[in-house]
């Protein structure tokens, strides 16, 4: 028991003895968050010695991540659930003590970590070598692991898809572990590593003399090496078209036929395929069999990527570490802000690409203690693009645009890291002035969706102020003279300003990855729409005219005024969409054309709902 100064004793004995039947240590410290007082402990948490005269939020910060306890401080909220940097989920309460000579705060802290959700550890099949962790501590993760303990269970087919890097394979050993052929072989085959011309003997095995060259007493193939358990056919999407169909006739007949054989072999094998590529659009390109598709992708598993599950980097960072310090026989240790840096960065590697960073770092480093100044070389940032500042052509008041900005880029940087501090680190501002700030947008949000009667207009208008904002400031990024160049010569597909502004437009539908076409339309005699550009899956071609409903042609038409504006949901032939609207002016505020975005209705859907869930 550590004490620094502490008056009316007995009452906060007390308060110590009820609290310590629930929680694992006690601390009292003053209105301001200094630590006066400390009893019971909780095993390895804080990551700093002597924190009696230090400020929790202060603490805090190098030893958990997540949100802050600042909000428990301004007594924001009651309780708290934050994660330690060493793996383990705290909950932290708080508890006023007023009547004293200066109020007080007794803080209890207790371990919830939930084992069920700890590491998984696999290894290979009955050999027993251990694979690298799954490391399953985020919703996404959790679904993903429902879904293959209930597929272990039976012999389906599983398609595991996702980006390169996000651990397919050891998914794959996971519903071999868990399930009933644990026992029996699992057969990996990377189906993009083996030369076209010698996959179908690889696979499907041969007999003696069945080509030059070939063993006089044949071989086996990998499907019947793997009679009885489990075959992982990875980067199926370069299995050739003709090896597709003797794959398609094993799902279907449950049988093989080795090359230069005649007779079929009866084979029981669970096949689990995995792509990083759309086999949908490869079977609308021809290059992929559609028939073979369906019968893969009877249970698709979709494997999120590292920086949609940005709370399990932590986790990572320090099983790699632990992994790498005991083969290389080093005692690297890698700080706090350190991770705060491996949380900020995207990894379009995923989880391969951090680990091979973490081996470089265990391997390479002189210093034995990590921090962000010495990680930061060891991540491949972007360089940075040196762009023309885009010229606004819409005059709003300064302050409105500041604030319209400031509440998006708050709210997206919120989405992404789910953390108060992280969002602080990227948006370059303290930890107390972005939780102040994000508090401010909530409660702007709570105020206004109060009343059910105009809960979904309120919602909406939220969107729609983000959609229309999308619009304004894309649409300053368009050069005028290339617009203007179009405008003169509408429906010229060859002309090179075409090539170059549709390439323009199609980057920005993937970019922003929530919208389903972008293009440019002028207004002729105010009744019709003139297609001027779009990008590469526009539906209507360039020089083709469009009369659509009447709530898409007021708030385009109004554009060609110069008022960007957004639709309510419409229906056209081609669909159910919301569309914003931004026009294209020249220097001398001409309004040249209209930019718009098409959101389909299932998008708008699912952004509303995510819109009210964060209130």
């Amino acid at each position: 028991m550590k004490t620094l100064i502490l008056s009316n004793d007995h009452l906060l004995q007390a308060f110590q003895s009820s609290l310590q039947f629930i929680y694992e240590e006690i601390l009292v410290t003053n209105e301001n968050g200094m630590i006066l007082y400390q009893s019971g402990e909780l095993k390895n948490f804080w990551s700093t010695d002597g924190i009696i005269g230090r400020v929790i939020t202060e603490i805090e910060e190098i030893s958990c991540f997540g949100d802050s306890t600042l909000q428990l401080l301004k007594r924001e909220i009651r309780s708290l659930a934050l994660k330690a940097w060493n793996g383990s989920q705290i909950l932290i309460a708080v508890f006023p003590v007023t009547g004293l000579n200066d109020d007080l705060l007794v803080w209890g802290l207790k371990n919830i970590s939930d084992p069920l959700i700890e590491p998984i550890e696999i290894t290979d099949g009955p050999v027993g070598n251990p694979d690298p962790s799954i490391v399953v501590h985020s919703p996404e993760m959790k679904e993903v692991l429902g879904t293959i303990e209930m597929v272990s269970k039976v012999p389906t087919t599983v398609l595991l898809l996702g980006e390169s890097g996000v651990g397919k394979e050891m998914i794959a050993k996971q519903i071999h572990q868990l399930g009933n052929r644990k026992t029996q072989p699992f057969i990996a085959v990377n189906c993009g590593a083996i030369p076209k011309n010698l996959l179908e003997s690889e696979l499907f095995g041969y007999v003696g003399g069945a080509f030059s060259g070939a063993n006089k007493n044949g071989s086996l193939g990998k499907f019947q090496l793997a009679d009885g358990g489990i075959i992982f056919l990875d980067e199926i999407a370069e299995m050739p078209l003709s090896s597709q169909v003797k794959l398609l006739r094993i799902l279907q007949e449950k049988e093989v036929t080795p090359l230069g054989g005649t007779q079929p072999i009866h084979i029981d094998v669970q096949i689990i395929a995995a792509t990083n590529k759309s086999l949908e659009n490869m079977v609308k390109e021809g290059k992929f069999r559609e028939d073979l598709y369906y019968r893969l992708n009877v249970v698709p598993i979709e494997i999120p990527s590292l920086r949609e599950r940005i709370e399990e980097i932590p986790y990572f960072v320090y099983h790699f570490v632990a992994k790498y310090n005991a083969l290389y026989h080093r005692n690297i240790t890698i700080l706090p802000d350190a991770v705060d840096l491996f949380c900020i960065y995207d990894w379009p590697g995923n989880v391969r690409q951090l680990e091979n960073t973490i081996e470089r770092i265990v391997v390479t480093s002189k210093e034995l203690n990590v921090d962000a100044k010495l990680v930061y070389p060891y991540i491949p940032w972007k360089k940075p693009i040196h762009k023309e500042l885009p010229v606004i052509h819409h005059i709003m008041p300064l302050q409105e645009a500041v604030d319209m900005i400031e509440e998006q880029l708050i709210t997206m940087t919120m989405e992404k890291y789910k953390s108060v501090k992280l969002a602080a680190k990227v948006l370059d501002v303290s930890q107390p002035t972005m939780s102040r700030k994000y508090k401010k947008i909530r409660e702007k949000l709570q105020q206004e969706t109060s009343s059910p009667s105009s809960k979904r207009k309120i919602l909406e208008d939220h969107l729609n102020k983000q959609l229309r904002s999308m619009a304004i400031m894309t649409s300053a990024t368009i050069l005028p003279e290339d617009i203007s160049e179009l405008v003169s010569h509408p429906g010229s597909t060859s002309h090179p300003t075409f090539k170059k502004v549709q390439e323009r437009l199609t980057k920005i539908r993937e970019q922003e990855g929530i919208i389903e076409w972008v293009y440019i339309f002028k207004a002729l005699d105010n009744k019709l729409l003139l297609t001027i550009a779009a990008d590469e899956g526009f539906p209507i071609p360039p020089g083709v005219l469009y009369d659509g409903p009447p709530e898409i042609m007021e708030v385009a038409l109004g554009a060609m005024n110069g008022k960007a504006g957004v639709t309510p949901l419409y229906k056209d032939i081609y669909g159910e969409w919301k569309s914003s609207f931004a026009p294209i002016m020249d220097s001398s505020g001409k309004v040249l054309a209209i930019i718009a975005f098409d959101h389909s209705r299932e998008y708008i859907e699912t952004e509303l709902k995510r819109i009210e869930n964060t209130l």
